[in-house]
């Protein structure tokens, strides 16, 4: 039983740590030669951990094995737009100037139900609202409304917003982000007067933000009931 238990800790550890090796994308929107790479994986691994009676190596090499492969395919894609033509495919448009493409959905076996069920999913509703829809190598489709469809912009009507830059978080479950404090400019003196502006103390507060407006979102934990 411990056996087991220590085999399947150390197969979920490397391959977790493959994972993050073989970047963030690999588990969003995954590429075919991803998705076949992640498979694999899943099956390598779950035969070390189903029989004590295989080498816990058998399964981490194979695994470590599709690793290299993976990232060798990664600097491949990097180097070459033709080989990442052929390893990745490349978008197609299904919609043109808002007509369908019906010989772009034959080849893509998308029919077209399943095309407004996909619109439907990113929040568009008619297809005749749609300009341009292309689909992705990931297998999403990205899509231009019609100009008279699309939301209105501060552009539209000659408004430049001011900027806003991105909100930080100071504090979380009451503990000081010291990295974001120092992108800011500011220290945990500073930090500590304003939160007490809330009435409570830095190590009581939930959250602390400070956006680049400069204003300061805080909200405190909530207390325990004795």
């Amino acid at each position: 039983m411990l056996n087991t238990f220590v085999r399947v800790s150390i197969i979920y550890i490397f391959v977790l740590i493959v994972m993050r090796l073989m970047g963030k994308r690999e588990i969003s929107q995954m590429q075919p030669s991803e998705l076949v790479i992640a498979i694999m994986i899943a099956d390598l691994a779950s035969v070390p951990m189903a029989d004590t009676g295989i080498p816990i190596f058998n399964g981490i090499i194979p695994i470590f094995a599709l690793l290299l492969f993976q990232l060798i395919i990664s600097i491949i894609n990097l180097k070459s737009i033709q080989l990442r033509k052929i390893i990745c495919g490349k978008p197609r448009m299904l919609i043109y100037r808002g007509k369908i493409d019906e010989r772009a959905l034959k080849k893509e076996k998308i029919t077209i139900n399943e095309l407004q069920e996909r619109l439907r999913q990113i929040n568009i509703f008619t297809i005749g609202d749609v300009e341009y829809a292309i689909l992705e190598t990931s297998g999403q489709i990205s899509v231009i409304q019609k100009p008279e469809k699309r939301n209105t912009i501060p552009e539209d009507f000659n408004i430049i917003p001011t900027y806003e830059g991105i909100p930080y978080d100071l504090i979380i479950d009451g503990k000081v982000m010291y990295d974001n404090l120092k992108k800011i400019g500011k220290d945990e003196k500073w930090l500590k007067k304003e939160v007490e502006k809330f009435k409570i103390k830095p190590e009581d507060a939930l959250i602390v933000t400070f956006d680049g407006k400069g204003q300061i979102f805080c909200q405190e934990k909530e207390r325990k009931v004795k």
